[in-house]
């Protein structure tokens, strides 16, 4: 009788829990992907600045303005890495690029170069 009382008990605590975090992630995406794109003249700003492409030979490269456009969502809507849209593509090939820029400096120049008038959302700080 215990352990059934201990299962229903877990059950309804692991389903508390994920209603939660769904209930979070609507809240905290205020932000539409599309909104999070960027413009062709903001793409033209930026694209010299990053390294650039790998080339043809092994794994197909993930875009830098894709990749560029989910930091950016992250770092507007205030969300946790992996709540990262996933037309964005995988949000560890998006953290590791960011934290890399971050460390060269890019990060911040990428920043002065939008300004922060023109990102639009609740904040420009360094994503989670």
């Amino acid at each position: 009788m215990a352990a059934r009382c201990r299962k229903a008990s877990l059950a309804a605590k692991r389903a508390a829990r994920a209603a939660l975090c769904r209930k979070r992630s609507l809240e905290v995406a205020a932000l539409a992907p599309e909104e999070a794109r960027l413009t062709d003249e903001q793409w033209a700003l930026v694209r010299p600045l990053l390294p650039p492409q790998r080339g043809r030979i092994g794994r197909p490269p993930n875009d830098h303005r894709v990749v560029l456009g989910g930091i950016l969502w992250v770092a507007r809507t205030g969300s946790s890495w992996r709540e990262m849209p996933e037309e964005y593509g995988d949000f560890t090939t998006a953290y590791k690029r960011w934290r890399l820029w971050r460390e060269r400096g890019l990060w911040r120049r990428i920043l002065e170069i939008l300004g922060h008038e023109d990102l639009p959302g609740p904040a420009t700080k360094a994503p989670n």
